[in-house]
Formats: structure tokens, sequence, C-alpha cells
């Protein structure tokens, strides 16, 4: 019994930090409502570029993982939960296309992205995405 309580109280302590950590890294202001606008040119973005080879493996990897966290049909934070229960998709997929920002370069990004252009100026406020850099 102590076992299976102290297993329980690991768990949910280590949700709550997760909790915690979204709160911490997500997109502050009218961000947030950006990355929840951009979410369907997100997920083509993120399919486009988990297969380009000129992408790093490892991007490629987290952008594929991502994927199928998307696909799942339970989200890490219960869409109840106020203010992160609708915005944890957006947040994840900000925190992974940061990463693979960094790794790929904006001339990647900027060749696969499917929107519009204001949605790629979006898409450079959230990710930090230095859009002169292309080529």
């Amino acid at each position: 019994m102590t076992l299976v309580l102290s297993i329980a109280s690991g768990l949910a302590l280590t949700y709550l930090a997760l909790l915690g950590a979204l709160l911490l890294v997500r997109p502050k202001g009218n961000r947030l409502s950006e990355a929840l606008r951009l979410l369907p040119d997100l997920v083509r973005l993120l399919r486009r570029l988990a297969g380009d080879a000129s992408v790093p493996r490892g991007a490629r990897v987290r952008l594929w993982l991502l994927l199928g966290y998307l696909a799942i049909p339970f989200d890490l934070v219960p869409d109840f939960v106020p203010v992160l229960g609708y915005a944890d998709d957006a947040i994840i997929v900000s925190l992974v296309l940061r990463s693979v920002v960094r790794r790929a370069g904006a001339p990647v990004v900027q060749r696969h992205w499917p929107g519009t252009d204001d949605g790629l100026a979006a898409l450079a406020r959230l990710t930090g995405l230095r859009l002169g850099e292309a080529g």
C-alpha cells in the first residue's frame, strides 16, 4: 500500500511540475492566441520538415514524436484546465519548433511554410526565427 501511495504521489508531483513548466514557457500575451490560430499550418509545416532529409536527424525525430503526440486522442493537460487546457498543444509545438528552427535554420523553415506571410511572421515571433537569414 505504501508503494502504491508513493508512486501515485510521485506521479502527481511530476504532473504538477510539468504544469508549472508549461506555464513558465508559454508564449506571453497575444502570442498564445497566435499559436492557436496557426496550429493547422504548423501541423503541415511539422509534417513537411519531418520528411525533409536536409533537416538534421535529431530534429526530425523530435518532429515525428511531436506529430505522434498531436495524433493521440488525449492531451497532456486536460481541456477543462483553465488557460492551459486548450493551449498545451500550441505550447509544446512552439517549444519543439524553437529547437528545430535552431538546428535546421530559417531557410528550411521558410521553404516549407504552407501559410501566409503574416503567419510566417507570427511563427517567427513564437520561435525566434530570424527571417533575414533566408537565402
